[in-house]
C-alpha cells in the first residue's frame, strides 16, 4: 500500500474576482469517509459553475470543499468504509461536489464511473458534469425522443457540444446557436442540422425556417434573460424548455399567454446541491445509456484545450473569453 502524502497542491479562490484570484496553495489531503473514494486526480474539467464560484456568485453547498472543480478523472488511492464497487488502482471519472482542482479529491462511490476503453483521462474528466447535466435535462426531464427536434443554445460550450451529439445519437434532430461562423461550422461538424449565428440572425425566425414553421420540441437554454420569451416563440406546440443556466439574466418580462396557447413546459434544475441518491441515479442512467455510445466512438467529449493545474487562472481566462469550442481541462 502506497503511503499517501499529508499535503497536496490545490487551487484556492483568494477572494471573489477575475481569473487572477485563483492561486495554488498547500492543503491537507482529505480522508475518505463512509461510501467515499479518494482519487489521485489526473485531470479535472473546468465548468461555468466554477467561474461563478470564483466570482462569488455560486457558493459551495454546506459541507462541500471551498476548492472549485465539479468533475475529475484519475486513480482510486483509498476507499472509505462500506465502499464495494471500487478498489485501489481503479481508473474512474467522477462527479464531485467540489474540490476537483487539486492533486487529490474525494468522490462518493456511486458518483464515479469506469473510464470507457480507449478514452484518455483528459477526455474522461470532461464527461461527468456535462454528460450528467445533458442526460438528466434533455432526456429524463425533457423526454427528448427520436424524430423530435432540439434547439441547443451555446452549441459550442461543453454542454452544447455534448447535447448536439447525444440528440443525434438518440435519433433526434439538433439545431444549435453560436456566436461566430467558425463556431456554427463546429456545430454542424458535430451533427447539428442547422447552426444559427445569434449575432447576425434572429434565432426564432431561423428555427421556424429550419422546422418548416412548426418550431422545436425541446430547447436547452443556458442564457435566460430575453431568450426566455423568444424560446416560447421558437417552441412547437407541447414544447419543453429546460433552463440550466443564466448567462444573461435570471429575470425576464414574459408574455405567458404563449405558454398556455402552445401548452409549453418550462422547467429547470441544478445538479450540485442534489441529494447523493439523486446523483447516483443519474450516474447509473448515464452508465447504462451513454457510456456504450462513448465506448463505441459514436459520442466523444470535445476538448478545446488543456492547462496544468497551476495554470488554472489561464484556463479561466480562456473560458471568460468565450473563444473555446468544447471543454477546457486541467491536467496534473
Amino acid at each position: 500500500m502506497t503511503t499517501l502524502p499529508s499535503q497536496m497542491t490545490a487551487i484556492a479562490i483568494r477572494a471573489p474576482g477575475g481569473p487572477e484570484v485563483l492561486t495554488p496553495e498547500l492543503r491537507p489531503v482529505p480522508a475518505p469517509g463512509a461510501g467515499e473514494v479518494l482519487v489521485k486526480v489526473a485531470a479535472a474539467g473546468v465548468n461555468r459553475p466554477d467561474v461563478m464560484q470564483r466570482m462569488g456568485q455560486y457558493p459551495p453547498p454546506p459541507g462541500a470543499p471551498d476548492i472549485p472543480g465539479l468533475e475529475i478523472a484519475g486513480e482510486v488511492v483509498a476507499c472509505g468504509s462500506g465502499v464495494t464497487r471500487w478498489k485501489v488502482g481503479d481508473k474512474v471519472m467522477a462527479l464531485v461536489v467540489g474540490g476537483g482542482y487539486a492533486e487529490y479529491c474525494l468522490a462518493h462511490e456511486s458518483h464515479a464511473l469506469p473510464v470507457p476503453p480507449g478514452l484518455s483521462l483528459v477526455e474522461a474528466a470532461a464527461i461527468p458534469e456535462t454528460f450528467f447535466t445533458v442526460w438528466y435535462n434533455a432526456f429524463e426531464r425533457g423526454r427528448l425522443a427520436a424524430g423530435e427536434t432540439a434547439l441547443i443554445h451555446g452549441g459550442t460550450s461543453g454542454i452544447g457540444t455534448t447535447a448536439i451529439q447525444l440528440a443525434k445519437a438518440f435519433g433526434a434532430r439538433a439545431i444549435a446557436t453560436a456566436g461566430t461562423p467558425e463556431k456554427c461550422e463546429a456545430c454542424r461538424k458535430l451533427g447539428a442540422e442547422a447552426a444559427i449565428n445569434y449575432k447576425t440572425e434572429d434565432f426564432v425566425e431561423a428555427t421556424k425556417k429550419a422546422t418548416g414553421g412548426r418550431g422545436v420540441d425541446l430547447i436547452l437554454d443556458i442564457v435566460g434573460g430575453d431568450y426566455i420569451e423568444r424560446n416560447y416563440e421558437a417552441a412547437a406546440v407541447e414544447g419543453r424548455i429546460l433552463q440550466i443556466a443564466f448567462q444573461s439574466s435570471p429575470r425576464a418580462t414574459v408574455d405567458f399567454r404563449r405558454l398556455m396557447v402552445k401548452r409549453l413546459t418550462h422547467t429547470g434544475s441544478t445538479l450540485r446541491a442534489r441529494a447523493i441518491a439523486d446523483k447516483a441515479a443519474i450516474a447509473r442512467a448515464v452508465e447504462a445509456k451513454v457510456l456504450p455510445l462513448i465506448a463505441a466512438g459514436q459520442v466523444r467529449p470535445v476538448i478545446d484545450s488543456t492547462f496544468a493545474l497551476r495554470e488554472a487562472a489561464a484556463a479561466h481566462a480562456r473560458m471568460d473569453s468565450s473563444q473555446h469550442i468544447g471543454k477546457i481541462v486541467l491536467t496534473l
